[in-house]
């Protein structure tokens, strides 16, 4: 992990994802934060989380970018490759903690791959 600024902004940020390890749409996190900053320092501070491995992002449904914590990754290297469960009922995403292999493909480099899942979560399940 690089070296992040405690700027108020930051901690406000990292403060959204400590409770839950639900993933949090920027659209959400521009609205929560509305009051304190703008969306620009908003999207700033999520492109440098991403960038020193804290937290990692993917494109839900209606091409919406999500974020979500990082797990064991650093600034030279995410290693989270996961797919994300999306649920169709209530709309929360979260990480799913299984394995996915990418195939390789000939002639290509894969450098970063998204799964996005789509179903009814636990929660609405029961219901």
């Amino acid at each position: 992990m690089g070296i992040i600024r405690k700027t108020e902004s930051v901690g406000a940020l990292l403060n959204e994802f400590k409770n839950g390890s639900n993933a949090i749409s920027a659209i959400t996190l521009v609205k929560r934060l509305e009051s304190k900053f703008n969306k620009t320092t908003v999207y700033r501070v999520l492109d440098k989380l991403e960038d020193d491995g804290v937290l990692h992002s993917f494109m839900g449904d209606k091409g919406i970018k999500w974020y979500a914590k990082c797990d064991g990754c650093s600034k030279s290297e995410h290693v989270d490759l996961h797919p994300h469960f999306q649920c169709v009922a209530c709309g929360k995403i979260d990480c799913v903690a299984v394995d996915v292999t990418i195939p390789k493909i000939p002639n290509r480099e894969i450098t970063a791959s998204q799964i996005l899942i789509q179903g009814t979560c636990e929660g609405c399940t029961s219901k």
